[in-house]
């Protein structure tokens, strides 16, 4: 069950839109920016337009009479971070150039919404998508592209409110970026916190990620040594020849993390970090990769020995 708090204040005209539990598929931090003269923007959007539409609400009691979220920041073009824009279609719609081009990689969301909807539930697949995803209603989802678009930085204002964008080398996706808003140290890293180092050099001292926890600067120095940790046994398990999916079952068995929700997703990551190793540029095949990770939960889920 997903329920939705009141937006939470992390600085001065500076508000999160956060589902409860925070950490779980599609479920993604959500910013609005309310400058003293009344202008207003959201960074990211709910996954489909009922929860987008609750973020509209709660947004508005914050503005005053006549105002409207003018710009919509995108971190990235997943459909969890932008398939809600659809619910403010006069917003300007503000991403790197790349994340064009990754819109088209995503599956569209009626085709996510029939692959769900459609799966048999008997099997690991069809069982973990209507578990994670089986909430969401993109039956009627239009996608809305960016309007403006940049590559490298991109300084801009919400009213009196300066937001200073820059594009990070292709990581989650093609095109990620991170907002920072210099007058109230806060950062938006959209799900690439990976890039601490970076998000740290500008001074942030409030740091919200795509998912999860609001973070301070010491939390994400946590997050730098965690991750340091994941890529050194990655490429330990890697020069020792065991299969990425293999690999994977290691890291999630040795629990290094237990805060880790959802610790399947690490098949994502160390078959990520595999093709870096291995030197290919070849996109991941995502149902291939969703099968894995589903398989996975449901040996954890069944706690039965792992499939040969």
């Amino acid at each position: 069950m997903i329920s939705q708090s009141p937006l939470l204040a992390v600085a001065d005209g500076v508000h999160i839109w956060s589902p409860t539990p925070s950490a779980g598929w599609g479920l993604a931090n959500c910013g609005l920016i309310v400058s003293p003269d009344g202008a207003a923007a959201w960074i990211d959007t709910p996954y489909d337009r009922r929860m987008a539409g609750d973020f509209l609400e709660r947004s508005r009691a914050l503005l005053p009479d006549g105002a409207r979220i003018e710009r919509v920041i995108v971190t990235h073009a997943n459909g969890d971070h932008l398939w809600g824009a659809e619910v403010v279609p006069d917003a300007e719609i503000v991403a790197t150039r790349e994340a064009l081009g990754h819109i088209e990689y995503e599956p569209s969301p009626q085709q996510l919404h029939a692959l769900v909807h459609g799966s048999d539930p008997a099997t690991p697949l069809g069982w973990y998508l209507q578990r994670h995803f089986g909430r969401f209603d993109w039956s009627g989802t239009e996608v809305v592209e960016p309007t403006l678009t940049f590559v490298g930085e991109l300084d801009l204002r919400v009213g009196q409110v300066p937001v200073r964008l820059f594009s990070l080398p292709s990581a989650h996706t093609a095109g990620d970026l991170v907002a920072y808003l210099p007058q109230q140290k806060v950062a938006f890293t959209g799900d690439v916190i990976f890039a601490c180092e970076r998000v740290l050099a500008t001074g942030a001292e409030v740091i919200v990620p795509g998912h999860g926890p609001v973070l301070d600067r010491e939390g994400v120095r946590g997050h730098v040594g965690y991750l340091e940790h994941l890529r050194d046994r990655t490429r330990q398990l890697h020069t020792a020849g065991v299969p990425a999916l293999e690999a994977a079952r290691t890291l999630i068995a040795e629990n290094t993390y237990p805060a880790l929700g959802l610790p399947e997703r690490l098949v994502i990551t160390v078959g990520s970090e595999y093709r870096h190793l291995n030197g290919t540029d070849e996109a991941a095949d995502l149902v291939a990769t969703m099968a894995d990770l589903a398989q996975v939960a449901w040996e954890r889920r069944e706690g039965a020995p792992a499939s040969a």
